[in-house]
């Protein structure tokens, strides 16, 4: 692997985090069978390769024991000082009602049991119903523990900006939020982006890469069926495609896209990727890890000395104006979960 320079960026006074952080959303099931021994071997070979931040959540699987035993192994072989270097965030995804400090510690104390560490490095909170206003109390309890270090730093998930503006009006001070942003959903800089612009709060994205839609498999292939979609992400994000604007037009970008990577000397991930980092208020892309499967560590790292020009943009531009507009067909961030 070629010696690339990984960006990093300060998400807060005490947590510095990859701009590109591997998402284990995969562990959970849908994407092929993952291997134990496999995936956490593999995410030595990440953490070797300086993608050192990991993204996961209560609700994905086996994914906070991974990070668990990964941390076992990384300090048997390198020294428990290592473990400084790894930073792993997960997520709290209660089912909605009543929410007390027993419950919220209870799930909160597990998640750091599984996860072998004593405080959380990001603790984002995810909400499935906002006309139960409990997830106010659920932030509150959250931030007590905060407090009590055993979260260092709270942020969100798919929370839209109106709900954004209620837990900010409510005192608590979020660091960011996660969601859904890519090429084709561009839908966070309708609301969301002005509004973390003027709160201080940043954006984690995924998506970004529509589970492996924008790569040069799909370019100049045929629409795929519903039997060609083999994972949980596919599915997902071929309706996306389909909502945005459809397969032809999908291809369009594709071309424009892949005309940008050979000019670059790069893949079309990468001008996907480097598209949505350069967004304003982007403080990292999370790109799926299919731990032992396959692995895109060389390509990921590429996108650091990758530099979009306005031309490129200008030609990115040319398709996406013709899609339709999801803002107005889906909603705001986080509207297709709810």
């Amino acid at each position: 692997m070629e010696d690339e320079k990984i960006d990093h960026f300060e998400l807060s006074d005490d947590l510095r985090i990859c701009r590109i952080i591997n998402g284990m959303w995969q562990t959970a099931g849908g994407h092929g069978q993952i291997k134990e021994h496999d995936a956490i071997n593999e995410m030595l070979s990440y953490h070797g390769s300086g993608l050192t931040t990991w993204d996961m959540a209560d609700i994905y699987g086996p994914a906070e024991e991974f990070l668990g035993k990964f941390r076992m192994l990384l300090a048997k072989k390198m020294g428990l000082r290592e473990l400084g270097n790894i930073q792993a965030l997960t997520k709290f995804v209660p089912s909605p009602g009543r929410m007390t400090r027993a419950t919220v510690e209870h799930f909160v104390d597990k998640s750091r049991r599984r996860m072998g560490v004593d405080s959380i490095d990001l603790l984002q909170f995810h909400w499935w119903d906002y006309n139960d206003t409990s997830y106010l109390d659920a932030l509150y309890y959250l931030s007590k523990l905060q407090g009590e270090k055993k979260i260092r730093t709270l942020g969100l998930t798919n929370f839209d900006t109106e709900r954004l503006q209620i837990i900010i009006e409510s005192g608590f001070k979020m660091v960011s939020n996660q969601v859904q942003y890519s090429v084709i959903d561009q839908r966070p800089e309708i609301c969301m982006v002005p509004f973390c612009q003027k709160h201080g709060m940043k954006l984690l994205t995924y998506g970004t890469l529509l589970g492996d839609f924008l790569s040069e498999g799909y370019l100049g292939a045929p629409e795929p069926t519903r039997s060609g979609l083999y994972t949980l992400s596919l599915q997902k994000y071929k309706h996306m495609i389909d909502v945005w604007g459809g397969w032809g037009l999908f291809q369009e970008l594709l071309e424009v896209l892949d005309a940008i990577a050979q000019k670059h000397g790069v893949s079309i991930a990468n001008v996907a990727t480097r598209y949505i980092l350069d967004k304003p208020n982007v403080a990292g892309v999370i790109i799926g890890a299919r731990l032992g499967i396959s692995e895109h560590i060389s390509d990921n790292c590429r996108v650091f000395r990758l530099r979009l020009e306005s031309e490129d943009l200008n030609e990115i531009r040319s398709v996406t104006s013709r899609s339709n507009d999801l803002y107005e067909s889906i909603g705001d961030c986080g509207a297709e979960y709810r």
